[in-house]
């Protein structure tokens, strides 16, 4: 502690095709490399540090999670991941507040240019909650710096992102244990038919909505297709709009100011 959105995972069917639409977005993209299991991914990487993973998998893998939801429901958001100070004791704290985890989990990609880069992780069966990542290598091989961290929209780094819930008490009280912290802000949203518990992390919020009529019609869809986990993206840049889903290949984003 204290913890931070580290990257959001974008699951797509054409890499190349998404790079492009990113692009066009007024993203700076780089090309990120392969993994061992053979996915391909992109990057989007902010000046607060945390990036865009847009990841593409070339060939099936039926026991891996993101492919699942990609080849169940399409392109969109899969997942997300939270950095810690330090990995070992947060691991440790959640596992100990009850907090199932699958880890450590060794990672690694290999770069276009050949350099391998390695990181850990622990992962959560259930992606109401974000798995944490901590890298061997050093940061900047993962999350590079410089110029790739400006982008023609302005955009500066992540707001926050929303995350559908199924149980807003039971999964309110996951993030309480795992970001070891009591949320901003609860409640819900009148005449849009959900609940809302808020946390804070840094400069960024994690909402968390559950549908709870028919108004809430796209958070509960988002649920019935492709399960519990990551459901929007608010980004900090010079001017509030939102982005093309399109163009997203199913990521809803917008871009807010901040206050």
């Amino acid at each position: 502690m204290p913890l931070s959105i580290d990257h959001i995972v974008i699951a797509v069917t054409d890499l190349d095709a998404a790079m492009r639409d990113y692009a066009a977005l007024g993203f700076t993209v780089l090309p990120g490399g392969e993994h061992p299991r053979g996915s391909r991914n992109a990057l989007v990487v902010f000046q607060d540090g945390a990036y865009l993973e847009i990841i593409a998998f070339p060939r099936p893998v039926p026991g891996f999670r993101w492919w699942q939801v990609l080849d169940r429901a399409g392109p969109g958001l899969v997942d997300y991941a939270v950095l810690p100070d330090d990995f070992e004791a947060d691991f440790a704290r959640a596992r100990a507040a009850g907090i199932v985890m699958d880890g450590p989990i060794d990672g690694g990609r290999l770069q276009p240019d050949g350099t391998r880069i390695a990181w850990r992780s622990a992962r959560p069966p259930e992606p109401d909650i974000p798995f944490l990542v901590a890298d061997v290598t050093a940061r900047d091989l993962r999350v590079p710096a410089g110029a790739a961290r400006r982008h023609p929209n302005g955009v500066t780094g992540v707001a926050g992102v929303t995350v559908a819930v199924q149980d807003l008490a039971i999964s309110t009280a996951r993030y309480r244990a795992l970001l070891g912290r009591e949320p901003a802000a609860t409640g819900g949203v009148p005449g849009l038919g959900f609940g809302l518990v808020q946390f804070r992390i840094e400069r960024q919020t994690l909402s968390l909505v559950e549908p709870r009529s028919s108004a809430a019609a796209a958070p509960a869809a988002h649920l019935a297709t492709r399960g519990q986990g990551a459901y929007a993206i608010s980004f900090y840049g010079p001017d509030e709009m939102a982005l093309e889903t399109g163009l997203g290949h199913g990521a809803r984003m917008e871009i807010v100011r901040e206050r």
